[in-house]
């Protein structure tokens, strides 16, 4: 009787009451609890990502990264034999200087910085595993502080590949790797402090990349390298009253390294591209501020622009400062093509502009002229057979004036005139005559 009972009383329950319940949960997956060691497996996460690590990079960099030696040798004079008569007077001694390169490709090319080897008479490279080699200086860029050197090896070098510089983030991790106080081999490891860093008072370099990483005398023209072990800097200088590092490092970016060093390979000098534009030095928003559009051939796309527009972006990096554009302009070549995006009242555009070649000034210093080359049109609308134009003058108040003739010998280009007109100054000639037109196109003469 209880059994009956008991299935009795659960049929019931069963059909009168007990309907069908769906939960729906509001979590997509089961969430996992790490531990904060854990490592990843999944290949798609950037190494540098997940790890400070830095074992890999160092081992990669290490042997590609050398040992520089400059020997220069000097003249002195030795003031107590010029005043007793002893000898002749002149000494000679070697003056020696160390600092760091970095191998660049397997046939032995090494960059470096142009003050590690400046003035050298011989130059010796030395890698890390100590054998020594005789570097060939094949070309330098003083402006960039950049130089490139050869070496002549019977195996195949250790290098380090190039990486893009525009992508290294602020706060990502680098590697100092360098030759600090003759101390071979030596790495360190910061982060990226600042990008487009422009140094107060240093008019050559205006686009570092400054790091915290630790960096000595001796660094000079070491790599700067990421947590994958690629180049993203040349280690260039310190900020320091000491002399030693307190907390600041500068490098040349490796894009701008790696294009002068393309530039040197193919052309022998450095290509320096422009946009063709003055700029607001005291602009204080965020770009940079067009004071004037200075129109070049080859610039195409250029008249775009106009005075009073900002500079927000050269491709897709944002331009904040004049050191970043200027360091985005320093890594292109003359005819290569950028897009811009200019801020115009409350309009925002992008336009393509085509960089054009910086002019070289040519200067007369025995005069203090800057001359150009005449363009066609010019020549013709002054109807002469040719003719050279002072654009600078600072003694004379000639600017504008254009220079025909000297001596009665007619002009041919700028370049030539140059070298005749510093020549008057050597010359035994004592009765020189320039032959010029002036503004409102008169026949002047200049007789000295």
């Amino acid at each position: 009787m209880a059994i009956l009972g008991g299935v009795l009383t659960l049929g019931g329950y069963k059909l009168l009451f007990n309907t069908p319940i769906v939960l729906q949960s509001t979590v997509n997956s089961i969430p996992q609890i790490l531990e904060t060691v854990y490592s990843s497996s999944d290949k798609t996460l950037n190494a540098a990502e997940m790890t400070t690590d830095f074992t890999v990079a160092a081992e990669k960099t290490i042997h590609a990264v050398v040992h520089v030696k400059n020997t220069t040798i000097r003249t002195q004079v030795n003031r107590r034999d010029l005043f007793f008569g002893l000898g002749n007077r002149e000494r000679k001694y070697e003056q020696v200087g160390t600092g760091s390169g970095v191998i660049i490709s397997a046939d032995g090319y090494v960059v470096t910085n142009n003050h590690v080897i400046d003035g050298a008479t011989d130059l010796e490279i030395t890698l890390n595993n100590k054998k020594k080699y005789q570097a060939e200086l094949i070309g330098r860029d003083v402006a960039n502080d950049i130089a490139l050197l050869k070496i002549e090896a019977d195996t195949e070098l250790s290098y380090i590949p190039f990486a893009n510089s525009d992508a290294i983030k602020i706060g990502e991790w680098v590697l100092a790797v360098g030759n600090p106080y003759n101390l071979t081999s030596t790495v360190t490891a910061g982060i990226v402090s600042a990008k487009g860093r422009d140094l107060e008072g240093n008019r050559n370099i205006e686009s570092f990349i400054q790091t915290d990483a630790a960096v000595n005398p001796g660094n000079s023209g070491g790599a700067l390298v990421n947590a994958r072990g690629e180049l993203i800097g040349i280690n260039t200088a310190i900020s320091s009253k000491t002399g030693s590092f307190i907390g600041y490092s500068f490098a040349v970016p490796s894009n701008i390294a790696k294009k002068i060093i393309n530039d040197i390979l193919e052309f022998g000098i450095v290509q320096e591209a422009i946009l063709g534009i003055t700029v607001d030095p005291n602009y204080q928003g965020q770009g940079v501020k067009v004071v004037a559009v200075i129109r070049q051939a080859g610039n195409l796309g250029l008249e775009e622009l106009k005075s009073g527009d900002i500079i927000k972006k050269i491709n897709e990096i944002k331009i904040s400062k004049f050191s970043e554009l200027k360091g985005q302009l320093t890594a292109k070549r003359p005819g290569d093509s950028v897009k811009v995006t200019i801020a115009r009242a409350t309009k925002v555009f992008v336009k393509t502009i085509v960089l054009s070649k910086k002019e070289v000034p040519i200067l007369s210093t025995a005069l203090g002229w800057e001359l150009k080359d005449l363009s066609m049109d010019e020549i013709k609308n002054r109807r002469i057979k040719a003719g050279v134009k002072i654009v600078r003058d600072r003694k004379y108040g000639l600017q504008n004036y254009i220079i025909t003739k000297i001596n009665g010998q007619e002009v041919k280009n700028a370049q030539e005139t140059a070298k005749r007109l510093n020549n008057l100054y050597t010359s035994s000639y004592a009765n020189n005559i320039i032959e010029l037109l002036n503004i409102e196109g008169e026949r002047e003469r200049i007789r000295f």
